[in-house]
């Protein structure tokens, strides 16, 4: 894979579409982590460093001890049966299974969903029926308590140079200290209206003391006017949802409808409860005393790479700052570390979710010997059905040994144990890279993909040791399921855009934008503001390229109409992309042609090499981003659009369901179709949480009013 390189234009400092790899940074145990600015892939530089005192060594922690908590079980499901219910985010203790280095079991600190005062980390799962609407009241219940998460000195790592909940106009003089941490729950892939929808600037402190510039209510009604689905909800209060996620605020919320019941007697023969399970899969580092870690100062993991090593020049010289990514040492199941589960020989029905930062994983199960705790024994790669994905059940099943998994996405698997003898453990392996993902895996990747003595290529283990009950097990993979696709009329084709470019203080800022002239719903154009900073910066008439969060609205799609998206990803990495309000159908992908006078280094002109484009691809050109603060950053606009093969469809990524997220490869344009059913104020991002937390998000005003 080529590297990036940062290099110098012909009239000063000029950002190119390039990366100089530094050396690497310690990490506890292990090391690996990447930045991204377009356009080149490259791949992290792993190297081993000695222990960093304070943190936990993952390579000396238990594996497949814990037994994990099933997410659907009866205990564990919120009684909504009275149609309305509270719940709060408040603090928690669990132990994870992370042990000292005398074995003894440590606790960790956590904020936590929870009703009555019972807080947990996954918050509790919600089971609702499609078309009947329940109402949830969140509380804020962090009253009088600093931040969660600090460095090693006890620091936090909120970074208020960011554009945030407290930096927004009328806001500034607010604080987590003085007045409390702001939040605003987002229950991801529901068909909510907007002002319920859990939007970033909808955020709200402990009691409402403080209500975020588009705060409107209290009660929160979700209809649930959608087919079967497994849903989830976390927080998404603007700059700092990538930390209050990495409290423990989030969980798993299940629509269910006449198809897909949940019970043992439902229409299709699905495994039902205790044979249906719900996994919650993110990645974590800890302190050595059982507390969350989250890098953000000079000394901690990734900060040479992503600071210091790249001549940024953060706001506070020594931290906190927000780092481009964050990818966890240690792999955590529904709140415990490496855990494992009993299973009898017969099929079960697993919902996935990938909870993670920024990681993108790929798993396989492979069987291995009663107690091994890592893949050196184990056996090929067992097969398994794909049933459904984001937003409910696949057209039909899809039988694969591996799977794609992006951040912020569900999947729903049906896997047989009876392939395999009693007495046999199943792990789950993962063959993603602890760094960015830009569509390889396993052995397409090397060593520099990887943490040294890496613990994250195993999730948690399976072992099939129960005698079989006596319920039935038939079920059949033929059916045919409920998702036909969208095959509503196109009302309009919209061009975005995905870069990555540098903010105010020469950080990594990954951006969306448009990769053609924004207009709206009614067609006509949407310009640049007629003000400072942007008419200095030379941005005037149409929007388009690389835009931040703040900026006017350019996705305006008309109320009910249907919209085909074209994703141009001009940047070095995947980005798993999320939509609010909708689910899409992916219709496939396509490869950027790139002009002749561009290089996989640098897709920008001019360049070192060449003034001026050959005319026969595309190309970039830098423009600034007018930032929250009225600084400029720098980013890209999209020239000379120009459309390379078709991508075939690759068997790793299954897409035949009703999907809120996709995965956009780099050099590629993805296409998706989706229908705007509700007006009014949405958004859509990378899910890489890391990354909408620094501008990859824009709002989506669906209808007039934008």
């Amino acid at each position: 894979m080529p590297r990036r390189k940062r290099t110098k234009g012909q009239a000063g400092h000029r950002l190119v579409a390039g990366f100089q790899r530094r050396d690497f940074l310690k990490l506890s145990g292990a090391a690996g982590i990447t930045a991204t600015l377009p356009l080149s892939r490259w791949v992290a530089k792993a190297r081993a460093e000695a222990l960093i005192t304070g943190l936990s060594d993952p390579a000396a922690q238990p594996k497949f001890m814990e037994q994990v908590p099933n997410a659907l079980h009866p205990s564990f499901i919120y009684d909504t049966s009275k149609g309305k219910i509270k719940v709060g985010v408040g603090p928690t203790a669990q132990q994870t299974g992370l042990v000292d280095a005398e074995g003894t079991k440590l606790w960790t600190p956590l904020w936590g969903y929870g009703d009555k005062q019972q807080f947990t980390w996954p918050g509790r799962t919600f089971e609702v029926r499609s078309g009947e609407p329940l109402e949830v009241s969140w509380e804020n219940r962090l009253t009088d308590l600093p931040y969660l998460i600090t460095n090693l000195d006890g620091k936090s790592v909120v970074d208020t140079s960011l554009h945030w909940a407290y930096s927004l106009p009328g806001y500034e003089d607010f604080s987590i200290e003085a007045n409390g941490t702001p939040i605003v729950t987002h229950v991801h892939g529901g068909h909510s209206d907007f002002f319920v929808d859990g939007n970033p600037e909808f955020f709200f402190s402990p009691g409402y003391a403080i209500r975020g510039p588009q705060w409107q209510v209290k009660k929160y009604v979700y209809q649930n006017d959608q087919p079967a689905g497994n849903l989830w909800y976390h927080d998404h209060a603007l700059g700092i949802t990538r930390l209050n996620v990495y409290t423990g605020m989030a969980g798993f919320y299940f629509v269910r409808d006449d198809i897909d019941t949940g019970a043992t007697d439902n229409p299709l023969g699905l495994p039902a409860y205790p044979y249906e399970l719900a996994y919650a899969i993110q990645d974590r580092m800890f302190k050595d005393k059982g507390e969350l870690f989250y890098p953000a100062f000079e000394g901690d993991p990734f900060w040479d790479d992503f600071i210091t090593g790249e001549g940024a020049t953060p706001p506070f010289p020594g931290g906190p700052s927000a780092l481009a990514e964050f990818f966890g040492d240690h792999m955590v199941v529904n709140g415990k570390i490496w855990p494992k589960t009993d299973v009898e020989r017969r099929n079960y029905r697993m919902h996935l979710l990938n909870g993670c930062d920024s990681r993108f994983m790929v798993l396989r199960f492979r069987p291995a010997p009663m107690g091994a705790t890592d893949l050196t024994n184990a056996g090929d790669p067992l097969p398994f059905y794909v049933i459904g994905s984001d937003q409910g059940l696949a057209s039909s099943p899809t039988m694969v040994d591996t799977l794609v998994f992006e951040p912020g996405s569900r999947y729903d698997i049906v896997f047989d144990f009876s392939q395999v003898a009693m007495g046999t453990r199943v792990i789950m392996e993962n063959l993603g890279g602890d760094s960015p993902f830009g569509g390889a895996f396993g052995d397409d990747l090397g060593s520099d993909d990887f943490f040294p003595d890496r613990q994250t290529d195993r999730i948690m283990a399976f072992d099939v040791s129960q005698p079989l009950s006596g319920v039935a097990d038939n079920f059949p993979a033929a059916f045919v399921g409920p998702y036909q696709g969208n095959n509503n009329s196109v009302d309009r084709l919209r061009k975005v855009a995905l870069f990555e470019g540098m903010d105010e203080f020469g950080r990594l800022q990954p951006l969306l934008g448009t990769a053609e002239p924004a207009t709206g719903y009614l067609g006509n154009p949407i310009n640049w503001p007629d003000e400072e900073p942007y008419i200095s910066a030379g941005l005037t008439g149409p929007m388009e390229g690389s835009i931040a969060w703040h900026s006017p609205t350019t996705e305006n799609p008309a109320l009910d109409s249907t919209e085909e998206w074209e994703v141009w990803n001009v940047t070095g990495d995947a980005h798993p992309v999320h939509l609010h309000l909708v689910n899409f159908e992916i219709l496939g992908r396509q490869q950027i042609k790139w002009d002749a006078h561009t290089t996989a280094d640098d897709r920008v002109i001019p360049n070192n090499k060449h003034d001026t484009p050959a005319g026969n691809g595309t190309y970039l050109v830098t423009q600034p981003v007018v930032q929250h603060n009225g600084l400029l950053g720098t980013g890209f606009k999209i020239m000379n659009l120009t459309y390379g093969r078709a991508v075939r469809e690759m068997d790793e990524y299954v897409e035949n369901a009703p999907k809120d997220m996709v995965t956009a490869l780099p050099d590629q344009i993805t296409r998706i179709r989706a229908t705007f059913d509700k007006p009014g104020r949405y958004v859509w991002h990378c899910h890489i949480l890391s990354h909408e937390d620094h501008e990859m998000m824009r709002v989506m005003y669906v209808g007039p009013g934008a």
